[in-house]
This record gives C-alpha cells, structure tokens and sequence, in this order.
C-alpha cells in the first residue's frame, strides 16, 4: 500500500534508511494524506525521522522495537548518523534479567516474552547496544523471528529448578546455553564501519544517549498525582517508576514533545474496538460500541470522538477493560479535516498493514487507551515541569 500525498506524488514508506529520512524531510508541513477506502484526509503539522519498518513477528518483543526505533531517533536528533539497532540483543538481555528475578522471588514474578521501554534502557545502560547486522536473533538461516519454543524451554528449565527446592549454581550458564541455541550467541566485541567495539564501547562512542535523561509516565488516578509510582501492570517486572500526571497533562506532554522534535515511546492498549492496523487508523468515535455497523461508518467518515477523563481512564484500567498489551512509536502529529488531532504511529508488525505499517491513532483513542510514554526529559513542557514533586532532573 502507498500513501496518497495531496500533491499527486505517491510514495512508497519502505526505503533504506538514509531514503527514508528523505522522505520525510521532502514532506513539508500542511501536505496531507488520504486514508484508503475512507473519507480521513490527514494533514501533517510534524514529523520526525525514524528508520523503516520492522516486523518483531510471532514475538511478544513490541517493547523492544519501539523503544530501539526511539533509540535511533534520537540518534538523529543529536545529528548522528542513525544505526539500525539490534532489538533482540536487548530481548535476550531482558530474558535474562527476567529470569534473575524469577528465581530469587521463587518462581512468583512475571517471566514471559513482555516488557516496558524503559527495560531496553535498562539493558542498554547495564550491557551497551549492537547493531543489527552484529546480532539479528535468528539462526540456522531463519528469516523470521519466533520466540514460542525459546519462551517454554525457559519456563521449564526455570520451574525445575524452582520445584528442586535447591537452584543448581549453574543455572544462568544453562539459561545462556538455552538462549544460544535459539538466538545466537552474543559477540564479545565486533567490526562496524571500519572499527572495533564491544557493545558497551559502541553504546557509548557511536550510539551516545545517556538512559538517565528518560522518563516514563503514566496517569492513573489511583496513584498520588504529580509523584513517582510503580505502576501495577505484569510487564513492570522491575518495578521500575514512573511519574504520574491527569490525562490531560500527559497529552500536553506528548504534543509538546513532538512539536519540539522529540519522538515517543506509546505503550497502550490495541484491543480496543477503534483500533484497525489494517485500515491504518486507532479512533474513539462517539457512537455505540456495540453496535458494529456504527463503528465500521466512523472509521469511513471523521465524526465526533467521546470525551475521556481520569476516572473513565481509572474505572476501565480496574476492570481490565484499559491494559497493557503493545508499545509502538510515535512520530508525528496531523489533523483531520474537522480538526481533530492525530498522533503519527510507527508500529512493528512488517510493512503490509495499514499505511505500510505506520498508523494515525486520534487524540480520543491516545486519551482513553495510553498506559504510560516514554520521552526524553527536555521535551517537558515547564507548565508540568513546575507541578512535579519529586523532580526527575
């Protein structure tokens, strides 16, 4: 699928890396985009670079797709060259972080394929970074990522050792042994461009983000506003914190954020009714849910969107309705023809669905179904910055 530019040109998302940057930098503020098979015309007010489309395919990996896209967005801003990075050298980092804890709280914390962008940051601050032609994750001539096999072989090598009741010393040389044969085993130190690094030398000469300048919000009412919390969802495992704001601020955050350049990590929830990949768009239309033949006219037309508030926000997340299930970047801001915001997503999924992969998710759906971002800390806008109470900075 192409995008229909408003100009007549049609253009093809997919490039190489340096093409696509041209490709956005040829796009010029006001051009707009026709959604297929609707009547959604878009028009951009901001975007910002990032490499093509991936595909984390039968993999519960989002997390770190996402989060390395935003990686190397950032790359870009600093005005470096930008790196295709390899997801799943942080993927196999996390797996054994994950199973570290799992075996300390006796089998009791949550070990699965799942995660957060700030454990990419983790991993990436504790371990260094690679690139992807360095360490792809897949071997024995795979061409597509699939961690099923990877995810129960671990699982029960970890319970037995859990139900022995006595943890055989050699444990993570077992749990590296497991990781080997299904993702490669890790390089001590690489080529790239003509030098030699190590991942902890290549984070730190050719990558050069500092992970302390990130933070993650959310906004719960649940929690103390304007304060660091752990949020309680499975895929915190690390309990890591995250600081709370109404739904209101975190939107400011966000449009603040992208006007000024700044990309962002999107953990949100995608089983909502208003999401289609396929049809390229995440919306909140205030019709009846229930009603099918609504929902299908509102994905066709632009219309009203239902308003959200924090405890609409609060109530969905205690029932289940609101939870974490994918994170994807954001990359831009447009409006629709009757003026309402949408947020430029690039999602992991491969290039087929949607707009070659990318997604216009609107304000309403950002609203209702975000449970938490991750920003750099200078995108702040100082009408937040001066109502935090334990300050980041």
């Amino acid at each position: 699928m192409t995008f229909n530019i408003s100009s007549g040109m049609r253009l093809k998302t997919f490039f190489p890396s340096i093409l696509f940057s041209l490709f956005f930098n040829s796009l010029i503020a006001q051009e707009s985009i026709q959604i297929p098979q609707s009547n959604y015309v878009l028009t951009f007010t901001n975007k910002i670079d990032c490499n093509p489309i991936e595909d984390q395919a039968s993999t519960g990996t989002c997390w770190s797709f996402s989060t390395s896209s935003f990686v190397e967005t950032e790359m870009a801003r600093s005005n470096k060259e930008i790196v295709d990075l390899s997801e799943m050298f942080f993927v196999r980092m996390t797996y054994m972080d994950k199973a570290q804890k799992y075996i300390r709280t006796h089998g009791k914390s949550n070990f699965g394929e799942g995660g957060l962008g700030h454990d990419v940051l983790r991993m990436y601050k504790k371990y260094g970074a690679v690139p992807e032609e360095v360490y792809t994750g897949l071997i024995d001539g795979k061409t597509r990522h699939s961690h099923g096999e990877l995810i129960r072989e671990l699982n029960a090598y970890l319970d037995k050792e859990i139900r022995s009741g006595s943890i055989d010393t050699s444990w993570e040389q077992q749990v590296n042994l497991i990781l080997d044969a299904h993702l490669g085993v890790l390089p001590k130190s690489f080529s790239y461009a003509g030098r030699e690094y190590t991942p902890r030398s290549f984070a730190e000469t050719h990558v050069g983000i500092n992970p302390e300048d990130y933070i993650t919000w959310t906004s719960f009412s649940c929690y103390p506003m304007n304060e660091e919390v752990i949020l309680e969802i499975p895929d915190n495992y690390a309990n890591q914190p995250y600081l709370n704001v109404n739904i209101e601020d975190l939107i400011l955050i966000i449009d603040s954020a992208i006007s000024r350049n700044y990309s962002i990590v999107w953990d949100c929830d995608v089983s909502d009714r208003g999401f289609s990949s396929a049809r390229g768009l995440a919306i909140y239309p205030d019709v009846d849910y229930n009603e099918i033949s609504e929902v299908n006219e509102a994905f066709r037309m632009p219309g009203n969107e239902k308003s959200v508030t924090d405890r609409s926000r609060q109530f969905e997340f205690d029932t289940y309705t609101l939870t974490d299930d994918h994170l994807m970047h954001i990359i831009g801001r447009a409006e629709d023809q009757i003026g309402t915001v949408y947020y430029f997503v690039k999602n992991s999924w491969g290039d087929r669905p949607g707009l070659d992969g990318y997604l216009f998710a609107s304000s309403g759906y950002v609203q209702k179904n975000t449970i938490g971002i991750l920003i750099h800390k200078d995108a702040l806008p100082q009408s937040v910055r001066s109502k935090i109470l334990v300050s980041p900075y």
